[in-house]
């Protein structure tokens, strides 16, 4: 895991050893108005992925097959795609943001699982012409709105320094050594820019579906327009700096605020949401990650039973928490209804206009609107053991109906009507 060095700038507070995000700040300050500011553009933040390449002319068709995404499709400049790497029973092994340059691949996964996706890659090359290489020398710097467009402008605005030759700023110049004097020019206009990537959530893209039949609203994310750029690691301060330079409105965000905007959006992360037995259909991942009419892939069965004989086991939903103050409960918090276990806490944060919120997995058949509550924990010092010291209140905004139901599942199962004859 590389540590990200805003770090080391002045107010930067470090995240809790442990958690998803430490290796980027917490907060610079004032994570209410870190909020408010990446939220209307105006703010960048440093993200904690890490980032593997995939180089050679099979390296879109491989991908492809051994993802649940078509990434054939792929060029410079179109905002990349998102895919997943699942196991031969559906569940979820990696989430990837991916995005081509015309030579490389660059897929990007939580941080710590760089290693893992690199060595799983390497092990499916087989004979194909394709490189797998693990770059701890690029990091990611996330913007929402039209502050990505700037924060990507800044970054082409940051030239690269050219007495270092690491590999991640020959990627960033994009033709390291050539002697076209075009091609040089098309490196310099992207300074240190190595590609920048579009969150497709909430939309459901080509070849996905959703799994809101019965919700009679907007999707809780139509507003959140997020994503993130690529640069040479060494670049990142001085990309924050251009970026900052551009208007005194403009500051840094922390990750607590990042991840305020992204529960609000139902936004499923691999990190939070996916545990050892998720499947995409219950973080309604078949928007924005999954091609259901593509080629074989590992997993692909589990996806097409569940679509069409069967619902997934659980559901994601935003929960309303109550009360302004007081203890969060933390992820893995149990969610009850009554006195009945009914789902657990994968993600938790205070917005800065909402409140306490949550994201949590559910089973599939709690009413939508049944009112809920969540255990508020602590460890107990005496016997290092956690232990609930209460509740609180909690309303919930399902994402995934408890149908259990696609856009795209058939309105009969398969099937059924051969049944209905035998039993005449």
């Amino acid at each position: 895991m590389i540590i990200s060095p805003l770090l080391n700038r002045p107010g930067a507070v470090a995240t809790a050893p442990g958690d998803p995000d430490e290796a980027v700040p917490s907060h610079l300050g004032d994570p209410g108005r870190e909020q408010a500011a990446l939220a209307d553009g105006r703010a960048a933040c440093a993200l904690a992925r890490d980032v593997v390449t995939v180089t050679g002319p099979d390296r879109l068709s491989w991908l492809t097959t051994l993802s649940s995404q078509v990434l054939t499709a792929l060029e410079p400049g179109d905002g990349g795609a998102e895919t997943l790497l699942l196991d031969a029973q559906g569940h979820i092994t990696h989430a990837l943001a991916a995005l081509d340059d015309g030579r490389t691949l660059w897929l990007v996964t939580e941080a710590g699982g760089g290693a893992d996706l690199a060595a799983f890659l390497d092990s499916m090359r087989f004979m194909l012409r394709v490189e797998v290489t693990e770059r701890p020398d690029v990091q990611a710097l996330g913007a929402l709105r039209e502050g990505l467009d700037v924060l990507a402008q800044a970054a082409r605005d940051t030239s690269v320094d050219s007495s270092d030759t690491s590999d991640a700023q020959s990627d960033a110049a994009g033709t390291a050594g050539t002697t076209d004097t075009a091609e040089r020019t098309d490196a310099e206009a992207q300074g240190s820019l190595i590609g920048l990537w579009r969150d497709p959530w909430p939309g459901v893209v080509e070849g996905g579906t959703s799994y809101d039949v019965g919700l009679e609203r907007p999707h809780l994310g139509e507003g959140y327009r997020a994503g993130f750029i690529l640069v040479p690691a060494r670049c990142v301060g001085a990309v924050v700096r251009t970026f900052l330079a551009v208007g005194s409105d403009r500051r840094l965000a922390g990750a607590l605020a990042w991840e305020a905007l992204r529960i609000e959006a139902g936004r499923p992360r691999r990190a939070h949401e996916a545990d050892a037995r998720a499947i995409p259909h219950e973080l309604d991942w078949l928007r924005t990650a999954v091609h259901l009419t593509k080629g074989c892939y590992p997993g692909q069965e589990t996806i097409a039973r569940t679509l069409n004989l069967g619902r997934p086991p659980r559901r994601l939903a935003v929960l309303q928490l109550d009360g302004l103050g007081g203890d969060l409960p933390q992820p893995g918090a149990v969610v009850r209804m009554g006195e009945r276990t009914v789902g657990t806490v994968t993600s938790v944060a205070r917005h800065h206009e909402l409140g306490p919120i949550a994201l949590a997995l559910l089973r599939r058949a709690v009413p939508a609107g049944e009112q809920l509550t969540v255990e508020i924990t602590e460890v107990d010092e005496a016997t290092g053991e956690t232990v609930a010291v209460g509740r609180v209140d909690a309303a919930q905004e399902p994402l995934v109906s408890p149908e259990g139901r696609a856009q795209a599942s058939p309105a009969e199962r398969p099937g059924a009507g051969l049944r209905k004859g035998l039993r005449l």
